[in-house]
């Protein structure tokens, strides 16, 4: 996993683009990174002329930062802190940068973002920098017969019998995968932005009504979601998108499988909203609700499906 994310070339290199090519935002700045896991994020402000970064990571993997801090010739500007973010001291008062990399699959799974959020409350100075500082979520819908097939209605016979309970489990969890462009029959339609830099931990949880226009004739087996990021604190605005058109990245799209295959003709409208929250029991989980309807010439349906991500 930690070979695919620093080879994730879209990630690692939107983040060293970024701060390469801004230097002014970093020279003689104190400098926070949250979640540092092998601490290249923290090299990189490094090199680019912080005064002083102060890397935060609470697994094993805090040590190998230190060490592949020092083997870089580093160590007197970069502190490895291991910890958690919300139990550590830092030897400052105040930084002037806080950047992450604390986006989960589908932006919320797993994610960090209480944890920089935390961070900015308690360290950020006034008319300090977050970065990222925005993300967005968006929402499209694909044909994806013969995935669905394979995946979902394998349960209803399995060498003659019918396990389609099973079936119901599998709709509920989200699939984490790359989804080829081509199979996109609607428009994207943006769901959530979310400003790092201002908003509260609770923003996160959201309701967003969705209209998805068919730009073909076609069937409709799932919903796709995927997040965008961008740096808008630089000279010229910088990002990334995890969208099935764009470079992949090792967070791939979420699809979202629906019960019912709808039947779209062009210019003909899926309707709905997505409520996004932490599950209760586990705030790392992810719950979903998902309202649609369709009033088609070919097809009339209207639900409501829940998923978990875990």
């Amino acid at each position: 996993m930690l070979q695919e994310m620093l080879k994730d070339s879209v990630r690692t290199k939107t983040y060293q683009n970024v701060i390469y090519q801004n230097k002014f935002l970093f020279k003689n700045k104190v400098v926070l990174d949250v979640g540092a896991g092998t601490g290249i994020l923290s090299l990189f402000c490094a090199k680019a002329g912080a005064e002083h970064v102060y890397a935060v990571e609470c697994s094993h993997m805090a040590d190998m930062a230190k060490e592949i801090v020092e083997a870089n010739g580093y160590s007197n500007v970069v502190t490895v802190l291991k910890g958690k973010i919300e139990e550590i001291e830092l030897p400052v008062a105040k930084v002037d940068i806080i950047i992450s990399e604390w986006m989960g699959y589908f932006l919320l799974f797993e994610n960090m973002l209480n944890s920089v959020l935390y961070a900015r409350d308690k360290w950020l100075v006034d008319g300090g920098v977050v970065l990222p500082d925005k993300a967005s979520l968006h929402l499209t819908a694909i044909e994806d017969a013969d995935y669905k097939e394979d995946k979902i209605e394998f349960w209803n016979n399995v060498y003659g019998f019918d396990m389609s309970c099973i079936k119901k489990q599998a709709i509920m969890e989200p699939l984490v995968d790359t989804v080829d462009q081509n199979q996109i029959a609607t428009n994207c339609q943006l769901l959530k932005t979310m400003d790092i830099s201002k908003m509260a931990p609770g923003d996160a949880s959201f309701a967003a009504p969705f209209k998805l226009v068919a730009e073909r004739d076609d069937y409709i087996h799932a919903l796709v979601a995927y997040f965008d990021v961008s740096f808008t604190k630089c000279h010229k605005l910088m990002g990334f998108s995890t969208g099935p058109r764009s470079r992949a990245t090792h967070w791939k799209q979420t699809v979202l499988y629906l019960e019912d295959v709808l039947t779209v003709c062009e210019g003909e409208a899926i309707v709905g909203s997505m409520t996004v929250a932490p599950n209760k029991k586990n705030p790392r989980d992810v719950d979903i609700m998902l309202k649609y309807s369709l009033n088609g010439r070919r097809c009339n349906v209207s639900r409501v499906q829940y998923y978990k991500m875990r």
